[in-house]
C-alpha cells in the first residue's frame, strides 16, 4: 500500500509547481521518453480542490 502524503500550497505555489511539473514533462517529450507519471500527478496538483478554513482552526486555538 503506498503511502498518502498532503502538501498545503498557496495559489502562488501551486502555480508554480504546475508551471515546474509541465516544464520536465515537456523535457521528456523532447526526449522520447513516458510522460504518464508526470501528468497524473500534474494532474493531481491542477485538480485539488482548495480546503475551506473552519471558524476554529488548530492555529486559533
Amino acid at each position: 500500500m503506498e503511502k498518502e502524503v498532503v502538501v498545503t500550497l498557496t495559489d502562488y505555489e501551486q502555480r508554480i509547481l504546475v508551471r515546474g511539473m509541465n516544464e520536465y514533462r515537456n523535457q521528456l517529450l523532447k526526449k522520447e521518453k513516458p510522460t504518464e507519471d508526470v501528468a497524473r500527478v500534474m494532474l493531481k496538483v491542477i485538480q485539488a480542490k482548495p480546503k475551506k478554513k473552519g471558524l476554529l482552526s488548530r492555529e486559533t486555538r
